[in-house]
């Protein structure tokens, strides 16, 4: 059977972005000429592909598959391309990453180390920005990976997998003059004491209201910042305490003299690389995930 690389391709854009309408709307399509188009692939494979739920489209079980495999060609086909028109041999291969902008900067540098540890072989470009902006860049593959401190949200309404690195303690640290300055026991000691948080839209500031909250602290606030760089340069400058992942803390002490003063009980920071693969191909995603594991 001769296989109709159109028509797949349609199937796939319609089941990454969810629906007929926003794949006609990609392709420049209209939405009947896209259902004849996928209703001939599925005569053709002889298996349905989509089934109602509701207004919308859900897979089948043969569609999963189906899918997935034309995931892996349409990965392998830009692959391809990009090593032919961008990579010749001798040159690096490019790893484009999106940061999401509130991740803490230095877990970011320590997940993508290992793909900048090998010289001439991978070249390591980094955008920030928005979780919906670079989900929606990730889904045009003007990325490679993701790397967040959340798994992907299905309201995104994009077919990738959330590929967990490391699971993280989160620590209080402080300068030296700051935790000497501290009286009782932590966490307790924190009561009133000078405290620099992320924004109240992140994950680890509602933990850390609710942390403080039920043991009745009420810490004294001094910043809130967006940008988590911000967030330690302040810091290390001595102007409050701030709550980190347990994978830093070494960092912070042995560069900037931060002291750990304890584990804050029952939080934990996640993170994550999110990718349009199943399972990873890019030799530089790979050696961010292989590095993740050695290194947790």
């Amino acid at each position: 059977m001769w296989l109709n690389y159109h028509h797949l391709y349609y199937f796939h854009t319609a089941a990454r972005t969810g629906s007929l309408a926003a794949a006609s709307k990609e392709l420049h399509l209209s939405t009947a000429t896209l259902s004849i188009q996928i209703r001939e692939l599925e005569r053709a494979l002889g298996v349905k592909l989509f089934e109602k739920k509701g207004r919308g489209l859900a897979l089948t079980a043969s569609g999963e598959v189906v899918e997935q495999y034309a995931t892996d060609i349409f990965n392998l086909g830009e692959e391809m391309v990009e090593f032919v028109r961008g990579n010749p041999i001798g040159k690096p291969i490019e790893l484009r990453v999106g940061l999401r902008d509130d991740m803490a900067k230095l877990v970011a540098y320590k997940l993508l180390k290992p793909a900048m540890g090998s010289p001439g072989e991978t070249r390591v470009v980094c955008h920030e920005g928005e979780m919906n902006h670079l989900i929606a860049d990730l889904s045009v593959h003007k990325l490679d990976v993701v790397l967040t401190d959340r798994p992907l949200d299905p309201s995104l309404g994009v077919k990738a997998y959330s590929h967990l690195l490391w699971e993280s303690e989160v620590h209080v640290v402080g300068s030296k003059e700051l935790v000497k300055s501290l009286k009782g026991d932590f966490p307790y000691s924190l009561q009133q004491a000078p405290f620099l948080m992320p924004t109240t839209d992140t994950v680890l500031r509602r933990h850390l209201d609710k942390w403080f909250m039920e043991r009745g602290i009420a810490v004294s606030i001094r910043g809130e910042f967006a940008d988590s760089a911000m967030l330690e340069v302040a810091g290390r400058a001595g102007d409050g305490f701030l709550a980190v992942p347990g994978v830093v803390v070494r960092d912070l002490r042995d560069s900037f003299g931060m002291i750990s003063l304890g584990k804050l009980a029952g939080i934990r920071e996640t993170f994550y690389a999110i990718s349009l693969e199943r399972k990873i191909k890019h030799p530089g995603v790979v050696s961010i995930v292989e590095g993740a594991k050695r290194g947790h």
